[in-house]
């Protein structure tokens, strides 16, 4: 092994583990992360002369090895500017090949055809005066290092690592309050459609709920009404799973709540979801009590994305990456962030988002503004109504029948509003704000609680040209062409090119 040890994986705040070799090393990766990586590259900042560990960036290796070089400089880059940003220049880099064999391989087999990837990498760090302190290759249960020649140290058929969480390092990390959360591809299953598709009858839900929803999302009229509907469905929704029992096993429960929801309503609140104040509304639902049952919602919803539908689940994987982070687990905050980029690369909700948690920035501090969007939209209801009343009892009396507001509040999911009775009287749910009972109303929608640029909506799959009207041609999706989302701000005009940025 090279000559440096005593590496702590741990930004400042965090408990730490020192490691001395090369298969320590390899042992903490995952306490470093908190999941195991699958087929990744991940690269290490180190600062100091004790070796700490900074930022950290993980990809997917290119299955062609052509994309090498590319991506070694892209991922370098960052993650040197990155650091740079936070830290300081980093006095290291240490990097970490993380592929399993295929049919016919072995770790060593893995090994050697990765190794003009790590010389990528040391080539690239070596262009941002940076150097490749240590590569490891992990593949078989076994470690390789690219920089330690010496056979004692590093053996030509590798190292054999430990069975996860019977090594002194995973002992160490323990009871420094690390944990692991499982591999990578495990994490992201719980947030992608299933590999066969799915329930067929899905994207048949999802081309009605286009078909009948969208058009009305485009007329600043409905959209309103839209909204209320969505935003009340998602509160029933929540209710039914927090109702539900708990469940360990995680596939288990995601197929407990796959079975709670319905297709039709399920399609409803994902269309919904793309009005951007609707979506931001939603993201009110993140502490608490509120908070896992909202966390399992946007996971199942976003397995319902299926098809020429993906990018619709840019929405639900942003909400479960902020409601993750806002309760603390960065970890699946981070998986979910860019699974949301993936499948929309510009979605600028989501990458907002990522920065902001990549940065290590606090939560609490977008927490207060989404409260006090809430506060202020309720007052706007409050004043509203009351400014209405005298109009609408007069409306009421000379046509003899009923109305009720369009805009009506929208309250809480009725079996978190109340923790139980005391002495015949409901205890209210405390806010984690501070004062009473917090109501989230579909009204006064206000300014977007982030501050980004109003966006227009999304074309077809053909170009620039007459929308053609849902449910009017044939092929994908109910109009031939792939889901339009929608904005009650700067909508695209009829026969128009969308901007490029939105959200």
């Amino acid at each position: 092994m090279s000559d440096h040890t005593n590496i702590t994986p741990t930004d400042s705040g965090e408990p730490g583990v020192t490691v001395r070799t090369h298969a320590e090393l390899a042992d903490a990766l995952p306490y470093l992360l908190g999941f195991q990586p699958d087929e990744n590259l991940v690269l290490v900042a180190v600062h100091g002369s004790r070796g700490r560990f900074g930022g950290r960036v993980t990809v997917g290796i290119p299955t062609d090895p052509a994309d090498w070089q590319v991506v070694a400089k892209a991922v370098t880059d960052a993650l040197v500017t990155g650091s740079t940003r936070r830290l300081g220049t980093p006095d290291g880099i240490v990097a970490f090949l993380c592929r399993e064999p295929g049919p016919g391989e072995t770790g060593a087999t893995v090994m050697e055809h990765l190794r003009p990837l790590a010389q990528h990498v040391r080539l690239a760090a070596g262009a941002r005066d940076v150097p490749v302190v240590e590569a490891l290759c992990l593949s078989d249960h076994r470690c390789w290092s690219y920089c330690c020649p010496a056979p004692a140290c590093c053996p030509p058929e590798g190292t054999a690592q430990k069975p996860p969480g019977t090594s002194a390092v995973a002992a160490a990390a323990a009871y420094a309050g690390m944990t692991v959360r499982g591999s990578l591809r495990a994490m992201e299953r719980r947030l992608l459609p299933p590999d066969d598709g799915g329930d067929p009858r899905w994207t048949t839900a999802l081309d009605t709920a286009c078909g009948s929803l969208l058009p009305r999302l485009l007329d600043d009229h409905e959209a309103p009404e839209v909204a209320e509907q969505t935003l009340t469905t998602t509160a029933e929704l929540l209710t039914r799973l927090h109702r539900l029992p708990q469940v360990r096993d995680p596939k288990a429960a995601d197929a407990c709540d796959d079975r709670a929801i319905g297709t039709e309503e399920a399609a409803a609140v994902i269309v919904g979801l793309q009005d951007r104040e609707t979506r931001d509304r939603a993201a009110e639902w993140m502490e608490g009590p509120l908070a896992p049952p909202a966390l399992r919602l946007w996971r199942a919803l976003a397995r319902r994305c299926t098809g020429v539908y993906d990018e619709y689940a840019a929405a639900p994987l942003a909400l479960a990456g902020w409601v993750a982070w806002s309760t603390g687990d960065r970890t699946e905050a981070r998986v979910a962030l860019a699974l949301a980029l993936r499948a929309e690369p510009d979605y600028t909700f989501a990458l907002l988002l990522h920065h902001a948690c990549q940065e290590g920035l606090a939560a609490e501090s977008i927490r207060r503004v989404l409260r006090r969007a809430g506060k202020d939209r309720g007052r706007a209801v409050a004043v509203g109504e009351a400014g209405s009343a005298g109009a609408a009892g007069a409306a009421r009396a000379e046509s003899g029948g009923t109305s009720s507001s369009r805009r009506r509040p929208v309250p809480l999911p009725s079996a978190l509003r109340w923790r139980g009775r005391r002495d015949g009287k409901a205890a209210p749910l405390p806010s984690s704000a501070g004062g009473g009972r917090r109501t989230v109303s579909a009204a006064g929608a206000g300014q977007s609680p982030l501050p980004v640029r109003p966006r227009g909506g999304r074309p077809g799959a053909g170009p620039g040209g007459p929308r053609t009207p849902y449910g009017a041609g044939p092929g994908r999706g109910p109009s031939g062409r792939l889901p339009l989302r929608s904005s009650r701000h700067g909508r695209r005009p009829q026969g128009g090119r969308p901007p490029k940025e939105r959200r």
